[in-house]
C-alpha cells in the first residue's frame, strides 16, 4: 500500500494486488467482492490496472485496507475468498456503526448495536472483552458526527479498588483521572487527540467521574455510564434522571465485577428488575462467545466461573 494523500475532506489509497494472487478469484465473480466492500463500507473502489483506488472518510478507508490485504492472504492459501465471511454479512449477522466503520463481530454485539439504535436507553451487561464500552462510544461519536446529538457524556464511579483515593497524587480530578482512562483510550480510537482535545474545550465532549452528574439535566446529549456494577442504587437512579430531551443513555457493567464492599448494593443488579418492562429501555446480556479479545480471555473468563461455581 503506497503513502496516503488527501483530497479535501477524502483520503485516496492505492492498494497493489499482488502478482501472485488470482486478480478473478480475488475481485469475486462479476467482481462481486468490490461491490460488496463498496457497499457495506460506503467507499469509492476503481481497478486501474493490478491497483485498487480507494476513496472515502480516512477511517473507513483504513478499514477496507485491512480487509484487502486479509483477502490476499486467504486467496494464497485457498485460491479463493467469499467476502461475506470478512464482513459478517452472511444472513445479515452483522450490524454497522456507519460514521466510524466499526461493525459487529458477533451474534452478541450485533443485538448491542440494534438495540442502541432503536431504543433511549440501553443497559449492556456482559465480561470483560465483548465491547461494551468500545461498541457505546463508537455509537455516540457516530450520532455526534451525523449531528443525531450534540455532545458526548462519558462518565465512571470512582470506586475504590485497593487503593484510597486520598493517598493518590494531585488534585480531585487527577486522582480519578485513571478510572476514566478506558474512556479515553476508546475515544481515541475514533478520534485525533487533537480533535479531541477541541472537541473537549468546546465541552461537545466530557469524560467526568460520576459524582459530577449530579443536579444537571443534559439535553440532546449521548450520555455513557461505564462499570456501573459500582454505582449504588442511588447514584444509577441519579444518573438516569440526568436525561433531557433529545437525549440516549447507555448503561455498560460486569456484574460478576463487582468492588463495592457490599456486592448485593449494585445498582445494577437491581435495575434490570425495576425497569425490565419500561417502553425504550432495552437490555443486551453479552456472553464469554462475544468476547473479541485475544483468545485465552475466554478460557479465563471460563475458568473463574468454573472456579467460583465450584467454591458456593
Amino acid at each position: 500500500m503506497k503513502k496516503w494523500r488527501c483530497l479535501s475532506l477524502e483520503t485516496i489509497s492505492r492498494f497493489k494486488i499482488p502478482e501472485s494472487v488470482n486478480i478473478v478469484s480475488f475481485l469475486g465473480e462479476y467482481d462481486s467482492n468490490l461491490k460488496a466492500i463498496k457497499k457495506y463500507f460506503d467507499v469509492g473502489v476503481t481497478l486501474m490496472d493490478s491497483e485498487l483506488w480507494i476513496k472515502g472518510e480516512e477511517e473507513k478507508v483504513r478499514h477496507v485496507n485491512g480487509v484487502l490485504e486479509k483477502m490476499v492472504k486467504i486467496v494464497l492459501k485457498e485460491g479463493s475468498v467469499d467476502i461475506r465471511d470478512l464482513l459478517n454479512t452472511k444472513e445479515r449477522t452483522s450490524s454497522k456503526i456507519e460514521g466510524v466503520g466499526v461493525f459487529s463481530k458477533t451474534k452478541g454485539q450485533q443485538k448491542y448495536i440494534d438495540a442502541m439504535k432503536e431504543n433511549d436507553i440501553v443497559f449492556s451487561i456482559g465480561p470483560a472483552g465483548t465491547g461494551k464500552t468500545y461498541l457505546a462510544v463508537a455509537m455516540a461519536v457516530e450520532q455526534l458526527r451525523s449531528g443525531q446529538i450534540q455532545r458526548i457524556v462519558l462518565t465512571r464511579p470512582a470506586v475504590e479498588a485497593g487503593e484510597k483515593l486520598g493517598f493518590l497524587p494531585g488534585d480531585m480530578i487527577e486522582k480519578v483521572d485513571p478510572y476514566l482512562r478506558p474512556l479515553y483510550d476508546a475515544l481515541f480510537d475514533m478520534m485525533s487527540p487533537e480533535r479531541f482535545n477541541y472537541y473537549r474545550e468546546k465541552g461537545i465532549i466530557e469524560v467526568a467521574p460520576l459524582a459530577y452528574m449530579r443536579g444537571r439535566t443534559l439535553n440532546n446529549a449521548f450520555m455513557i455510564l461505564d462499570e456501573a456494577q459500582n454505582t449504588t442504587h442511588g447514584q444509577l437512579k441519579m444518573f438516569l434522571t440526568r436525561m433531557g430531551f433529545g437525549s440516549k443513555v447507555v448503561v455498560t457493567g460486569d456484574i460478576t465485577q463487582i468492588d463495592l464492599e457490599n456486592k448485593s448494593d449494585s445498582g445494577l443488579l437491581e435495575v434490570q428488575k425495576i425497569l425490565k418492562d419500561i417502553k425504550g429501555v432495552a437490555f443486551v446480556y453479552l456472553e464469554e462467545e462475544d468476547v473479541v479479545r485475544n483468545p485465552i480471555v475466554k478460557r479465563i473468563i471460563k475458568a473463574y466461573e468454573s472456579f467460583e461455581e465450584n467454591s458456593k
